[in-house]
């Protein structure tokens, strides 16, 4: 079984489904509410355990009702919570509108995830992640966290998988230590062409476009193009995470770069099958079953 560390951000979702998405300034009515258990990286650690990998998050919850929800819905997954702190304000959260398309808007206050020390994570880590441990980093925790997730990697044979979303400059140094990053189309045009991120050191930039796949690239290898999987989708919130989680993953699993990727699409693809971001995560025979029909 492949471990997987993720760093990253722990929310609750506050969700409501609405016929079409406001335009600014503008009230839609008759939406439907629920509450779910999200924040990128535990979304992703919820992913990776489902598919099977052995899976620990570092990151920070509030004292409150929301951060012993949002814990007890990764434990139940199966995720390690050793080294999730709890701090004193409020656990982080995140608006989302999803519309009869699937499409989503999201706005997320970070709460107790802007408290995730770069210190913390160096201590993790070296409890969580000895050589050949995948790690996997988001941008909804501070520079200082992903970048202890970064070193760390570098020093002890790791693999470092960087999903810079939301989007925001990257730290050169970080994205030199990237073994891949990953992020969407959108969040690709914030940071650069890909061969500008493979000039700054990253050794390969995964694209992921939704409905159009994701493409691969590589300095000195031609770019791979992955088709989506075609799936009845329902929610595609999360899907981009479930995508990270199955790269992950499959990295863990010590499959070649553009095999996890395969992997890593179809998970994401069945991730937007129910409605909330981990209502629908895919177990490896899935995943498994979806790549070779």
């Amino acid at each position: 079984m492949g471990r997987v560390v993720v760093v990253g951000s722990i929310n609750v979702d506050l969700v409501v489904h609405v016929e079409r998405l406001p335009r600014p300034g503008e009230t839609v009515t008759r939406g439907v509410f629920r509450k779910a258990f999200g924040g990128k990286g535990a979304n992703q650690a919820a992913g990776a355990a489902r598919l099977g990998a052995q899976t620990a998050i570092v990151g920070m919850v509030g004292d409150d009702d929301f951060g012993t929800e949002a814990l007890d819905d990764l434990r139940s997954f199966g995720v390690d919570l050793s080294h999730v702190g709890v701090a004193g304000g409020p656990t982080g959260v995140a608006a989302v509108l999803v519309d009869r398309q699937a499409e989503n808007l999201i706005a997320v206050a970070s709460g107790a995830n802007a408290e995730l020390a770069g210190e913390r994570v160096e201590r993790a880590l070296g409890e969580l992640a000895p050589r050949g441990t995948v790690i996997l980093a988001g941008l909804e925790v501070p520079d200082e966290a992903v970048r202890a997730a970064a070193v760390h990697a570098s020093e002890f044979g790791c693999t470092f998988v960087l999903n810079p979303a939301p989007a925001r400059q990257v730290p050169p140094d970080v994205v030199a230590q990237a073994d891949v990053l990953t992020p969407n189309q959108i969040e690709a045009v914030a940071l650069g062409s890909a061969d500008q991120l493979l000039q700054q050191g990253a050794r390969a930039v995964v694209v992921s476009r939704g409905a159009l796949g994701a493409d691969l690239y590589r300095l000195g290898k031609p770019s791979v193009t992955q088709p989506a999987f075609r799936v009845d989708a329902v929610d595609t919130t999360g899907a981009g995470d479930a995508l990270n989680a199955g790269l992950a993953w499959a990295l863990s699993d010590r499959r070649p770069l553009e095999e996890a990727l395969r992997l890593a699409s179809a998970a994401g693809a069945l991730a937007t099958r129910a409605v909330g971001a981990r209502a629908s995560l895919a177990t490896r025979d899935e995943v498994e079953r979806l790549v070779s029909g």
